[in-house]
């Protein structure tokens, strides 16, 4: 089992490179927000997106934001879909798209084709075959990382269930409130310490309902 990762294709570089200096557990109240998912692109929603926010930003988040039916990316970048994702970083980037499609594909690499979440269950799909449990919140992390940028990993813990589910999931999807996520990058094992520590494979999940076109499209609008 792939116990891994993620954080956003802009910032997704960095996380490669980057070395988890702090690691903190906090608690924050929940406040009412909208759960439709939209592009903001106002400058504080692109800042929390580049992991700059402060700690009274951040507030605890519920399975549902990442309720649905999930399909991995690591399929379209290996069949050459993202290709323009990779041309488009590497054109305001500092390196060959060549360079960025090795990078993702050892942050999108992962067995796990399909997630699909519901109320309190989460199954996982390997080769179709399905693992089914069920979780509870175990609140959240803040990561702070070398270059200066921090994340917050959403946790939860398995309640019930098959063996063979993890016992820990991350949620990792730049947003530091309730929304609805649009993408996710999950991380997950048996060691909620060791879990942390995973910043270079970072398994990557849209919408089981998009295709390759419409993945690029979200993701170049990052």
């Amino acid at each position: 089992m792939i116990t891994k990762h993620a954080l956003a294709l802009t910032v997704g570089a960095t996380l490669l490179s980057a070395m988890a200096v702090s690691a903190q557990g906090t608690e924050a109240p929940a406040k009412a927000h909208s759960h439709s998912h939209s592009h903001d692109h106002s400058e504080e929603s692109q800042e929390i997106y580049k992991g700059y926010f402060k700690d009274s930003q951040i507030e605890a988040r519920a399975l549902s934001d990442w309720k649905g039916d999930w399909q991995s990316v690591y399929p379209y970048l290996l069949d050459g879909s993202l290709d323009p994702v990779m041309a488009h970083k590497a054109k305001h980037g500092d390196k060959s798209a060549k360079e960025y499609r090795d990078e993702y594909a050892t942050g999108y690499k992962t067995d796990v084709n399909r997630i699909v979440i519901n109320g309190d269950t989460v199954t996982f799909f390997r080769d179709g075959k399905p693992a089914e449990a069920k979780y509870v919140s175990d609140g959240f992390e803040i990561l702070t990382y070398k270059k200066g940028n921090r994340g917050v990993r959403y946790i939860f813990k398995k309640s019930g269930g098959e063996a063979t589910a993890p016992e820990f999931i991350q949620f990792s999807d730049h947003t530091i409130a309730p929304a609805k996520a649009g993408h996710y990058h999950l991380f997950w094992g048996n060691d909620r310490s060791a879990v942390l520590q995973e910043l270079g494979n970072w398994p990557t999940y849209y919408p089981a309902s998009l295709d390759a076109k419409d993945i690029v499209h979200e993701m170049l609008e990052h």
